[in-house]
């Protein structure tokens, strides 16, 4: 009692520790309770605001502390739509977007105008804006969807986009709505509208990813390059509102323009989601649970009727327009459902859009009472639609998205997953990162161990030596827990490094070996010794020689060069997949050239897969090498290599090392040597039905190969 005396303890809560301590226990202990009985836990956050909020037990005041960081909530969960949503799948997907967005625009915005104007008898702009009430959706429940592995789902993907769509549409009709209030709709109005609008997606979409791309390029400190995110978030909103529409629609963006600047897979991604998902997504739902009074709904039965009407235009046109987007595209039940979960929670535009319309005065009564364009029935009437379409988001997407995911496991055989186990040998600072970066953007992203990292010692090495050793070991294993991989250390004592390495691929039963080479250094002739008479001796291990300029996140496009007969090699789709990883897991666009067959090979591929590529035929070594000539300073090359007596063995590839000695020293180049020989559980003869695994790859050409 004397601590409370001391903090001079009262209700609502005003010491800032005791208050913060209240809210993080909040966000400790409400997930695991709920997690017990099924129930989401986003939705819990949001009923223990309303709680301990200054309509409940008036624990806790709405201040701007709390506004301020559930704002950026809002803003985070809406930058990690754009920052996760494929690029590749987007594009492909764009007209589907499209129409589910006018579905899921119009029906509800139609819903809502027969409600308002016929049953509420609303003034005509009044009932305008109420309708765009329901139009727009936040997507509250995105992160509980990325937790169970379905955002690469077709129906995620168009549901995002379509997000997107209807949120810009529906705060443009606030806008205009304001607009005509003030008596300023004119073309003076629209030109600058336009205008506005157009300069921010240019600056946004366009200008974000070259300060991205620079500032990853020359800031490798890793504090300093979340800050970076977060300015970008808080720039891209501020720049929305200054366009004249809502912040989330620039946090959005933002997440779109630094989409390809942030793989997947890295720690910076782990970082932000970590911190989004721990701290700032939480406070958001706690704050928007501090609005909802209860009170209010008990005591006015009009209260009720407006929103018995806003709960049937926004859940049933929701519903509505998602049953046609299932319709349409013929999606399965469970995809359908997921729509509807993920479009059918009303929040952050609602909300915006409510507390705009109710703070402009339209009069007085003749009692003096202020008539606003929205009146109160209408802002409490949003709380409760708030509340409950949170409550239907959270449950119909959570069943969904656990019942897809089990499909997706369910239809892979059992078994059937490749075992990656990656190896990097490493022997000074200045690779390692460069090194994890790449083992952690070609490896599966459902897998969470397999990567090795190793450092050999001879009878040589100083204790000095030894130590430094141990420090890269040490610094690596941090790297890979930051990105949420398992990261094993191998201090291997050896005659040769060479002997080292050969000796741990053998024992380890690795499956890919990645060798880095210094800018400096290159190919010396002993390492070429070293490649031709050691590591290619390892028959059944894909072999892979990285030289880093600038970070992979960074590199914009990459040149790939496949030689005839390469996919006679028995591990070159295993090669392949690597590829696809780089391609999938970075964003970055692949600019495919080989000849004719192979690329007839490609093209059947891409049509089931989401990586961006370009496919050129070509005829000549000459040709490729031209194509190698004429890389930009954003680009990268990747070879596909074979060693001697092979399908794909040519001559002029003994020459590729002195040519990047001396031609390409100043970008990121891949050779990738495919393993020459199968093991008795042949990777060629598995298979999944995930396009995106090697074995259905590999499927899918042996299909094309028999047409």
């Amino acid at each position: 009692m004397m601590t409370l005396a001391i903090h001079g303890f009262s209700l609502p809560v005003e010491d800032p520790i005791i208050k913060f301590l209240i809210e993080i226990v909040i966000i400790l202990f409400v997930p695991i309770l709920l997690n017990k009985i099924k129930v989401p836990h986003l939705l819990g956050l949001i009923i223990a605001g309303a709680v301990v909020g200054p309509n409940g037990f008036n624990i806790l005041l709405r201040d701007s502390s709390v506004v301020v960081i559930g704002t950026t909530g809002l803003l985070y969960i809406m930058f990690l739509a754009g920052l996760e949503i494929d690029m590749g799948d987007f594009k492909r997907n764009k007209w589907k977007s499209i129409t589910f967005s006018i579905y899921t625009f119009i029906v509800p915005f139609v819903l809502g105008l027969i409600g308002g104007y016929y049953l509420l008898d609303f003034p005509i702009l009044t009932t305008v804006l109420f309708a765009s009430l329901f139009s727009s959706h936040t997507l509250v429940v995105y992160p509980l969807i990325s937790s169970l592995g379905v955002t690469k789902k077709i129906s995620v993907n168009i549901t995002v986009g379509g997000t997107m769509i209807t949120d810009v549409l529906s705060l443009m009709v606030l806008a205009v709505v304001v607009g005509m209030t003030q008596g300023a709709v004119g073309t003076a109005f629209w030109l600058k509208l336009s205008i506005s609008m157009v300069l921010f997606v240019l600056v946004v979409l366009f200008v974000f990813p070259v300060i991205g791309r620079w500032f990853f390029k020359n800031i490798q400190d890793k504090i300093s390059q979340y800050i970076f995110v977060v300015v970008m978030i808080y720039l891209g909103a501020l720049l929305a509102e200054l366009a004249g529409v809502e912040a989330i629609i620039g946090a959005f963006f933002a997440g779109l323009a630094l989409n390809r600047l942030i793989p997947h897979t890295s720690p910076l991604m782990n970082r932000i989601e970590f911190v989004g998902n721990a701290i700032f997504i939480p406070f958001f739902l706690i704050s928007v649970g501090m609005l909802i009074d209860v009170r209010a709904f008990i005591s006015s039965w009009e209260t009720l009727g407006v929103a018995a009407v806003m709960l049937v235009a926004s859940i049933g046109g929701k519903y509505i327009a998602a049953r046609a987007t299932q319709t349409t595209f013929r999606f399965t039940k469970e995809e359908g459902r997921l729509i509807f979960g993920m479009s059918s929670a009303s929040a952050a535009a609602t909300l915006a859009t409510v507390l705009v319309g109710y703070n402009i005065i339209l009069g007085e009564s003749a009692s003096g009472e202020p008539i606003r364009l929205l009146n109160d029935h209408v802002l409490n009437g949003s709380i409760l639609l708030i509340l409950v379409s949170c409550t239907i988001s959270s449950f119909i997407s959570m069943s969904s998205a656990q019942k897809l995911a089990e499909m997706d496991k369910e239809n892979t055989v059992s078994g059937s997953d490749e075992v990656e186990k990656i190896l990097m040998p490493i022997n000074n600072e200045e690779m390692t990162l460069k090194m994890i970066n790449l083992g952690l953007l070609i490896k599966k992203k459902s897998t969470t161990d397999g990567v090795y990292v190793m450092n050999v010692i001879n009878e040589e090495t100083n204790e000095s030596s030894q130590k430094n050793a141990e420090k890269i070991l040490e610094e690596a294993v941090k790297m890979g827990a930051a990105a949420d991989t398992s990261i094993t250390p191998i201090k291997r004592y050896d005659s040769t490094v060479v002997s080292g390495i050969n000796n741990v691929i053998k024992e380890k039963d690795i499956t890919d070996l990645i060798i880095g080479l210094q800018r400096e250094k290159g190919f010396t002739p002993s390492f070429v010794y070293n490649l031709y008479n050691g590591y290619l001796k390892n028959e059944h291990v894909n072999l892979i020689l990285y030289h880093a300029i600038q970070p992979l996140s960074t590199v914009a496009s990459y040149v790939v060069l496949i030689p005839p007969d390469a996919d006679r090699e028995p591990g070159f789709f295993h090669a392949l997949l690597r590829i696809w990883n780089i391609a999938k897991n970075s964003g970055a666009t692949m600019k495919f050239f080989a000849n004719s067959r192979m690329i007839d090979v490609l093209n059947r591929i891409l049509d089931k897969s989401s990586i961006e590529a370009e496919l050129f035929e070509i005829t000549t070594w000459q040709e490729a090498q031209q194509h190698a000539d004429d890389l930009g300073p954003d680009q990268g090359l990747i070879i596909v290599m074979a060693d001697r007596n092979l399908f794909s063995y040519a001559s002029q590839m003994h020459a590729v090392p002195e040519y990047l000695n001396r031609q390409r020293v100043d970008n990121n180049y891949i050779l990738i040597y495919p393993f020459s020989a199968t093991k008795e559980t042949s990777i060629a003869t598995r298979s999944v039905n995930n396009i995106d695994d090697f074995a259905t790859i590999g499927k899918l050409i042996a299909k094309v190969f028999k047409q």
